[in-house]
């Protein structure tokens, strides 16, 4: 199994849950008011003044034969909304309770 986590700019929410939904992905933990830059040249999102927009981010757990399908989704969503980013990363999950 595998671990992926996408972080998104907040405009992209939608987006990113019918994803979700039509991959068939049904669990995922999602965090509100995620802060940062992104490091492809990416203006800070920090909820300021100066900085106001902000991130979201959603982690879930997949079966290894998802990913890359997860993936390719992911890229395909940045390429047509480049102007507000999203990035996924992976990681092995070792053990689950």
């Amino acid at each position: 199994m595998k671990s992926v986590l996408i972080v998104f700019n907040q405009a992209n929410t939608g987006r990113v849950e019918y994803m979700l939904d039509e991959l068939g992905i049904a669990g995922f933990t999602f965090f509100e008011q995620v802060q940062g830059r992104g490091t492809r040249g990416g203006a800070p999102h920090r909820g300021t003044h100066a900085w106001p927009e902000m991130n979201s981010a959603v982690m879930t757990v997949v079966e290894d034969d998802k990913v890359d399908e997860l993936l390719l989704s992911v890229r395909k969503l940045d390429i047509r909304n480049k102007e507000v980013g999203v990035r996924a990363f992976v990681w092995n999950i070792e053990k689950e309770v």
